[in-house]
């Protein structure tokens, strides 16, 4: 299931709403965790019972680690209960996400060898495991850590991991900034519009904009197709990253849209990233809660940059590589993590928040925003002989035999994205500071983009397959 259909929208939204708006507080966190396990499992029941056995082992295991602290005479206490957690869900990744890449490249090295391919039935992968398995983790060793207490009622923990808002595509929502609202979170009709109003600018972005540019990414893309003319390559990679954007951003906002209805604070997970000056600053603003993720429980305890120069730079690069693997199990998301901890390293070579730093704010954006878009088509790409084709039609080089097909959506939404991106704040400030005229145009805004969808014959999330 997913936000932007219209089984969502007029049946399950509504449903449940209402059988939560009516359970007890007390019995509100066991509404919201069933209620998410029916949304989660509307396309693989059997996933569910994956998510609830990663469930059951981490409150197990949070439990387990509190209890030996309580009885530790040592400062590693707890340190198997763990490992035993890192191993559950590290495992679950490696499986399900890693295998199918493990025994494609294994067969390509026996067929190049001139051995025979090793048997193997393709593994599918359960919608939203690298994120649940994240926020999992870290709850078990924010425990372990001592910067946050174990969960004392299993419901509170099955709500927190199982909560569909941000279940299948984040942000990804650590248990120490969430765990007072699981116990204790407030609810008013105030809060329930500002949530209507997210959740509406979010659909409106994915629909209006990020579906729009989607078929013309999609064009761009086709792999094995004749090469671009170099202006349609820059239109292809172009349109991407606007698709990519308002796709995931759209999700997000509808994610914390759809959490202030039922009470809870999501952090946010994008600051207009495409203003950045600087591949730093764009880590600082895109994929918030990765970003800081990734930042917190690997790059710091890998050393950061505590450890001299050189380290520093093998954590960059160690972190951004993992970063890239954990997008896609295929060789150009780890380019396209490469390819970031370059600039990244480059960056703080030179001892300078940006590359560009000595030319004007507006340049420097620009500038940034050129590298990003280079980024993307190792990130869109079916493979990397594709991304390095794009590449090649975007510098020139291309044999440009083949041209997009232009169409009056497409224009729109390319004029209305670049708009939103910079003309307007962030989806929350536009709520805040709304007045009564904004908010209409929104209504005409979402009436528009239920029509899209009446009309749509399959809406995705580009990072459901994440």
């Amino acid at each position: 299931m997913v936000f932007a259909q219209g089984f969502f929208l007029y049946y399950f939204l509504p449903i449940f709403l209402g059988l939560y708006c009516l359970s007890p507080r007390g019995l509100k966190s066991v509404t919201l965790a069933l209620g998410s396990y029916v949304f989660y499992g509307w396309w693989r029941p059997d996933f569910v019972f994956l998510m609830w056995a990663s469930t059951v082992v981490d409150y197990t295991c949070g439990r387990c680690i509190e209890r030996a602290r309580a009885q530790a005479t040592t400062g590693h206490a707890g340190r198997r209960w763990l490992c035993l957690s890192l191993l559950v869900n590290l495992g679950l990744l490696a499986y399900f996400k890693y295998a199918n890449f493990g025994v494609d490249t294994l067969n390509g090295l026996l067929n190049a060898a001139g051995f025979e391919s090793v048997a193997w039935t393709a593994v599918v992968l359960p919608v939203g495991i690298s994120f649940y398995t994240f926020q999992t983790m870290s709850y078990t060793i924010d425990v372990y850590r001592g910067q946050a207490p174990p969960v004392e009622k299993f419901r509170d923990f099955a709500c927190y991991v199982a909560m569909f808002p941000q279940l299948v595509a984040g942000p990804i929502v650590r248990y120490n900034t969430i765990a007072e609202q699981l116990t204790s979170r407030k609810h008013s009709l105030s809060q329930f519009y500002h949530g209507v109003l997210i959740f509406q600018c979010g659909l409106a972005k994915k629909v209006l904009i990020a579906d729009l540019l989607g078929s013309l990414a999609d064009e761009a893309f086709l792999a094995r197709a004749p090469g671009l003319a170099t202006v349609d390559a820059w239109i292809g990679a172009l349109a991407y990253s606007f698709q990519i954007y308002f796709d995931f951003s759209g999700y997000s906002d509808m994610a914390i849209g759809l959490g202030l209805m039922m009470g809870f604070r999501l952090p946010i997970n994008f600051n207009r990233p495409y203003l950045s000056v600087g591949i730093t600053d764009f880590w600082r603003r895109w994929h918030i809660s990765l970003s800081s993720f990734l930042r917190d429980y690997l790059y710091i305890p890998l050393g950061g940059n505590r450890l001299g120069p050189l380290r520093t730079y093998i954590n960059i690069a160690a972190t951004m590589l993992l970063g890239g693997l954990w997008h896609g199990a295929a060789w150009h998301f780890i380019a396209w993590g490469a390819y970031q901890a370059f600039w990244l390293v480059i960056e703080r070579l030179i001892g300078k928040r940006s590359l560009f730093g000595l030319f004007p704010r507006p340049a420097q954006v620009a500038l940034t925003f050129v590298l990003v878009i280079f980024g993307w088509v190792l990130f869109r790409a079916d493979d990397m002989p594709t991304a390095v084709g794009h590449m090649r039609a975007m510098l020139g080089f291309g044999d440009g035999t083949r041209q997009l097909v232009w169409q009056t959506g497409h224009v729109f939404a390319a004029l209305a994205g670049a708009l939103v991106i910079w003309g307007f704040p962030t989806t929350q400030t536009l709520v805040r500071r709304g007045n009564l005229l904004w908010v209409l145009s929104l209504q005409l805004f979402f009436v528009l983009t239920l029509l899209f969808l009446h009309f749509a014959d399959h809406v995705p999330f580009l990072y459901f397959q994440f």
